[in-house]
């Protein structure tokens, strides 16, 4: 019997269950293969002996529920580097040989892993170093793998920062204030884009697109006379813009640079000085992650995850399933992180998000141009 090895890897998002759903169905009822789930992401893999951190997913108990079910049930890290692991000691060590081996004394046929750009390098790097029999599914909610329309986490995301567009403008309407949503988004704007434009809201803050006081404070007099005494106003910023005084982004906390949170509260502390009118941030942080899988998150795993089954018994290794015009299909793993694939700031939804109003903090408005349709055009 042919096995297969299943592994979420970095931070969960909604749809990794689905697929891990689709490859358990897929392998048994269309393969007749054992599928083993790997505990705990990367982490697991060092664990040694290996064995204590698997074990058989079968088809008891995998009913319709872990369609919707958010995270992932097999657990996750986000320290997938084995070239580079941090140890109790403080120093970082090279453990890729003990990951190598560890994969293959489980004799796998192949392993899947679902990560974003980060882990997928990492992967590409594994795979040259033990000729790893590896296939990706693509899995984050910034949405900034370029060879693919979306990934996995990415749809639920957005609906739950839409939603709270929605919300928080009750509270800006009833206070007359100006209230700052900080969403994800590490290094794209896509979620802040998105839930911005569904949400109505009438500044949108991304760091593909530099803002300026003057542009900010310009939209917000320009609310200020439409509404008068009624005046209030919504912004969405992406975690990932930086300050205006020194071009840097802010640490989610002094210990973990690494990790960006807080340039809400500094937009709307700015706001209220610049204009006078009180201002307020909240910071949606992990919610966005860990939401029930929306429809397209539940198709699109259950898609994804089938695929990748097939590839593997056709042999096809170091892919990533992709979803690109409305089909599956698959590019090298190698290929898959090549690019980089940003908010295209000429695209249809830039344009779009100007021609009703909404303002980057640029001060341009909406733009007399016909916009470039498919922000495909972006990812090379």
């Amino acid at each position: 019997m042919k096995k297969i090895g299943v592994m979420t890897t970095g931070g969960d998002c909604a749809g990794l269950n689905a697929a891990i759903r689709a490859i358990v169905c897929r392998g048994i009822r269309g393969y007749g293969a054992e599928v083993v789930g790997i505990r705990y992401g990367a982490e697991g893999v060092y664990q040694n002996p290996m064995p204590l951190v698997t074990f058989d997913l079968t088809m008891d108990g995998w009913g319709e529920t872990l369609l919707k079910r958010g995270g992932t049930i097999l657990g996750s890290s986000t320290t997938l580097d084995p070239f580079r692991v941090l140890m109790d000691n403080g120093e970082r060590q090279d453990l890729s040989d003990l990951f190598i081996k560890n994969i293959n004394s489980l004799g796998l046929e192949a392993l899947i892993v679902m990560g974003g750009d980060g882990s997928l390098k990492l992967l590409s790097a594994l795979k040259a170093k033990g000729g790893l029999n590896l296939l990706a599914i693509p899995k984050t909610i910034d949405n900034d793998l370029a060879r693919t329309d979306t990934s996995l986490g990415f749809s639920s995301a957005v609906r739950v920062a839409t939603g709270a567009v929605d919300d928080i403008r009750t509270t800006a309407q009833s206070h007359r204030r100006v209230l700052v949503l900080e969403v994800m988004g590490r290094d794209a704007g896509h979620i802040a884009l998105m839930s911005g434009i569904a949400g109505g809201a009438d500044l949108i803050l991304i760091p593909e697109i530099p803002y300026s006081w003057d542009g900010i404070c310009s939209k917000i007099k320009e609310i200020e006379s439409q509404k008068g005494k009624d005046f209030y106003a919504t912004v969405v910023v992406a975690e990932s813009v930086k300050t205006q005084e020194d071009g840097a982004t802010t640490p989610a906390s002094s210990k973990n640079k690494g990790h960006y949170g807080g340039i809400g509260s500094y937009i709307a502390e700015q706001i209220e000085i610049r204009t006078g009118h009180i201002a307020r941030s909240t910071a949606l942080g992990h919610l966005q992650r860990g939401v029930e899988a929306d429809y397209e998150d539940r198709l699109l795993g259950t898609l994804m995850g089938s695929y990748a089954v097939d590839l593997v018994f056709q042999k096809k290794f170091g892919c990533m399933v992709t979803w690109t015009h409305g089909q599956v299909g698959h590019v090298s793993i190698e290929e898959a992180v090549s690019c980089y694939k940003g908010v295209d700031t000429k695209g249809c939804y830039v344009q779009a998000a100007r021609a009703v109003g909404i303002s980057f903090g640029d001060g341009q408005g909406a733009q007399a141009v016909a916009p470039s349709h498919g922000d495909r055009k972006s990812y090379s």
